[in-house]
């Protein structure tokens, strides 16, 4: 079964996928995964959620929201960032955004005049240094082929540079069974204190949330969808006791869970 993710190959969404299955197929941005699953073109689809320096990724939750699919799994990864190329002062380093943004200490320190080139993917990256001696790449060091050398390891900023995907599917392909569930809120209404009852739906059922997140809904100003991650399966009680709760505190509005699941790590 085909898998969607970010390509080209050799992207670290690449990675996450191919632990779900071998079959991957690429695409340039996250909203087009999420709108090939929810269209049917594509039977799953794996999308990067959060990283734990640079925090949630917006387009993949607005297209989340927008959309009908499931989640099936989390994979999370660690980030082990490159400097990929051919110049060891290059004057350009080209990458997605975020692998910009976290290995800037180490580009402010070590190549402060190289321009700082943002692209679709790090995998994109590494084909403009492959194109061009003077560009070097952020990018998992196994992309370091075709006369292109690690000129720097672990560059990241912090040790601890982590990021969560989320392995979708559609609607049939959600399930109440497993260890996390992910549920968005859009409650189309707003007055004081209506945070602290959504959060005290799951707090007066000890569930713990794990992540809550706002994203504007674009109907009008102030107006935001709530993405939640639960440490506990739609199948408990509990939850669904939540659940119930929630639904009722959103009934101008909308309750979409996204399923259940577990979490599978890959090095």
């Amino acid at each position: 079964m085909a898998i969607i993710t970010l390509g080209p190959a050799g992207t670290y969404s690449h990675r996450a996928a191919a632990a779900v299955g071998e079959e991957v197929v690429f695409t340039e941005s996250v909203g087009a995964i999420v709108d090939a699953v929810d269209a049917g073109t594509q039977p799953q689809g794996v999308v990067p959620i959060e990283n734990s320096i640079e925090g949630s990724v917006t387009e993949a939750l607005d297209a989340l929201a927008r959309t009908d699919v499931a989640v099936s799994q989390e994979i999370v990864t660690p980030i082990r960032h490159a400097l990929v190329g051919r110049d060891p002062a290059p004057a350009t380093v080209a990458s997605h955004p975020q692998a910009l943004s976290q290995c800037r200490r180490y580009l402010d320190a070590h190549h402060p005049d190289a321009v700082r080139e943002a692209v679709a993917s790090t995998a994109q990256g590494v084909v403009r240094a492959g194109e061009d001696p003077e560009v070097a790449a952020i990018a998992h060091p196994a992309t370091a082929t075709d006369g292109l050398e690690v000129l720097a390891s672990d560059i990241q900023d912090r040790a601890s540079n982590t990021t969560r995907f989320f392995a979708i599917g559609p609607p049939a392909d959600r399930s109440d069974a497993g260890g996390k569930s992910t549920v968005i809120v859009y409650p189309n209404t707003n007055y004081p204190g209506l945070l602290l009852e959504l959060l005290e739906s799951f707090a007066d059922r000890a569930i713990n949330l794990s992540r809550i997140e706002s994203r504007p809904s674009g109907q009008r100003l102030g107006d935001y969808i709530f993405h939640i991650d639960l440490e506990a399966g739609l199948f408990e009680e509990r939850t669904q006791a939540a659940m119930a709760r929630v639904e009722a505190i959103a009934d101008a509005g909308w309750v979409k869970p996204l399923g259940s699941y577990d979490t599978r790590h890959v090095v």
